[in-house]
């Protein structure tokens, strides 16, 4: 029998929406994966280290040498951080990341502040942990938090402050004067920073992402989490790494060895090549993911949704109540008869019933989709207004 702390986590909101929408044909804006593959010369990369090179066996534990290198170059070219490449450890994902450093860093008693919605792993890990989460609520239209709030929710017990942004699922893009405050609260208890930045290259307009680790007092206790999956466009390679200073980066390398041991062996060198390459492909993802989030808000709105516009990640939140729909979790499981695409409630991404409540009525859509996909998503979202 399942254990009493993990009953809340026995199927996820993304595995039932995905299975809904094949079953009615829908367009799955549901679920955050791309449906085009990532670089060519990155798929290459990686054909060649199992069909040539012969990399099948297990990797090194901490991660392939060039990876963990690739990394550090990585944060050094893009916000001028100075890491050891001895100090990055290669995971099965993000997600495993977060888990892995949860698991080694927290216990019974222990407690986990987190900024809600929040992605749904957060919850579930900080269980299996033992631990208790605290949430500060990000609230719409601007998705900011209120100080008091913020503050209120640290204690004695803080031993973990997790912070994600650029934020999935309301796509706000934290700025550094949020990200200052908390690392006071942070430095102020004591408790370790850990970061989620997989969509750190998803970022629009005027925002700027900023890793919490280059805030001034702020490297020595923060552990920095990302991947390779969003910015390439390989979310099924499960290729992510942690970051921090020595005596931190050990809880999860100790802990994710006997999780999935180690994996990933051709898909690592492919993706430390990667990293390295040029401006236009950054520029250019994020050129093109903002003319995707454009098209689907501009469909959104013609469908009669108010749209929240992201500032980054590939997720726009839109408030169906101009259509008649107040509760997000009816219309999502509705949408896909409706009108033929599928979407997420937002409300399933808050641990709290507070949040909860406020975010009843709102839908999450994903928009890193090719561009007829979009279209016809747009066109079938029409139908809602008819």
């Amino acid at each position: 029998m399942l254990v009493e702390r993990m009953r809340p986590f026995t199927s996820t909101i993304f595995t039932e929406i995905s299975r809904l929408a094949v079953e009615t044909g829908a367009i799955n804006l549901g679920q955050g994966f791309p449906d085009t593959d990532g670089p060519a010369s990155l798929l290459a990369d990686a054909a060649a280290n199992i069909t040539e090179r012969g990399l099948n066996q297990y990797p090194p534990g901490p991660g392939v040498p060039a990876l963990r290198e690739a990394v550090a170059a990585h944060q050094r070219r893009w916000y001028g951080l100075e890491v050891d490449p001895a100090d990055v450890v290669v995971t099965t994902g993000a997600t495993e990341a977060i888990a892995a450093t949860l698991l080694g860093l927290c216990g019974p008693g222990d407690e986990v502040v987190a900024f809600e919605p929040a992605y749904d792993s957060y919850a579930a890990a900080v269980a299996l942990a033992g631990a208790t989460l605290r949430t500060v609520p990000l609230l719409p239209p601007d998705f900011g938090f209120d100080d008091d709030a913020l503050a209120g929710a640290f204690s004695d017990r803080t031993r973990v402050v997790l912070v994600n942004t650029p934020h999935n699922p309301t796509g706000a893009v934290l700025t550094r004067d949020q990200l200052t405050r908390v690392g006071e609260l942070a430095v102020a208890h004591d408790a370790v920073v850990v970061t989620d930045e997989v969509y750190e290259h998803m970022v629009f307009d005027d925002a700027r992402h900023v890793p919490m680790a280059s805030l001034p007092g702020l490297a020595d206790r923060t552990l920095t989490i990302s991947s390779a999956g969003k910015t390439f466009s390989v979310t099924g390679w499960k290729v992510g790494w942690v970051h921090g200073p020595p005596e931190l980066v050990a809880a999860p390398r100790a802990v994710k060895q006997f999780l999935t041991f180690h994996g990933g062996a051709p898909l690592q060198p492919a993706v430390a090549h990667a990293l390295a390459l040029g401006d236009d492909f950054y520029t250019g993802l994020t050129a093109d993911l903002a003319r995707k989030r454009d098209l689907l808000s501009a469909g959104l709105r013609a469908a009669g949704f108010d749209v929240l516009t992201p500032r980054g990640t590939y997720f726009v939140v839109a408030d169906p109540r101009p259509l008649g729909f107040d509760d997000g979790v009816d219309l999502a499981w509705k949408l896909p008869g409706l009108c033929g695409v599928a979407a997420v409630p937002v409300s399933v991404f808050c641990p709290s019933p507070d949040a909860a409540r406020a975010y009843r009525p709102f839908v999450r859509f994903a928009f890193c989709k090719r561009d007829d996909v979009l279209e016809r998503a747009a066109g079938r979202l029409a139908g809602l207004r008819a």
